[in-house]
């Protein structure tokens, strides 16, 4: 069967995208076995070509009805597929599903009938979020960073803001790149709708999400920018146990440090 991508460049470099990020959370040990998802939304790259495709597969229900979401389309990781295996095939690990009518239920419509994550709903939930918020994000990633996930064992940084302040003042790209920081929700049944909601509560004000003891969602205009403000926000959790590894609390950057850079870069204060 023909690759739904053949001759629809703006389709496949999405694709594409998704494989090479697959490939570095599986090189980072972030993505054990077939832990993590990702999901983006593709309806503005689908011609009328692929609106006329038939289902490749049953309807499935969603779980939830999400109005937002009425005729759009996604690619999903597969469920119980590896992100090692995504990045060398991605349309063999995962599929292209579309919305149905009733806002409830989708169907596959390439390449493989491959059953997207079971944390679909979860993502699906977070898209129609996004889109009754007029925002320009268009990825979901869900990932287990070793050394934030490890933080979250620790009450103290489950506090309000208290990692973002921390992970900030490792270094200054940090928040010049995640400028809205790391959100917080306590540890949540993985998969359940108190999850979903939960994660949407943060995201009002947050585009990384800490699920304690689990692991982050993160959200952004593309899959690679959902994966960078992951990238540093790890980054400077590794600068921390580098130093407390060293025999010493870090000092990190002084409020005023944070405020002369925030000023610079025109970032939230």
């Amino acid at each position: 069967m023909e690759s739904i991508l053949k001759n629809r460049p703006a389709l496949a470099a999405e694709i594409e995208k998704v494989a090479e990020v697959a490939g570095y959370l599986w090189q980072k040990g972030w993505a054990e076995r077939n832990g993590g998802n990702i999901t983006i939304n593709i309806t503005d790259a689908v011609d009328e070509a692929i609106q006329m495709m038939p289902a490749i597969s049953e309807a499935f229900p969603i779980g939830a009805t999400l109005p937002n979401l009425k005729g759009c389309y996604f690619y999903c990781k597969g469920t119980n597929m590896r992100m090692r295996d995504l990045a060398r095939r991605p349309m063999e690990n995962g599929s292209i599903i579309r919305i149905l009518e009733d806002c409830a239920s989708y169907v596959i419509i390439a390449d493989n009938p491959v059953k997207p994550t079971s944390e679909l709903p979860s993502h699906l939930s977070v898209h129609n979020y996004l889109i009754g918020n007029g925002s320009p994000y268009k990825a979901s990633l869900h990932t287990h960073p070793i050394e934030l996930v490890a933080m979250s064992h620790n009450s103290k940084f489950l506090k309000k803001d208290v990692a973002t302040k921390l992970l900030w003042s490792m270094i200054p790209e940090t928040k010049a790149f995640c400028p809205r920081g790391l959100g917080i929700v306590p540890y949540t049944l993985p998969g359940s709708v108190k999850l979903a909601d939960a994660t949407i509560a943060e995201l009002s004000e947050y585009d990384v999400v800490m699920w304690e003891k689990h692991g982050v969602f993160a959200v952004d205009c593309d899959i690679m920018q959902a994966f960078d403000q992951v990238d540093v926000l790890n980054k400077s959790a590794l600068i921390y146990i580098a130093a407390k590894n060293m025999g010493f609390e870090p000092e990190g950057m002084s409020d005023e440090q944070m405020y002369e850079m925030s000023v610079a870069f025109n970032l939230p204060k």
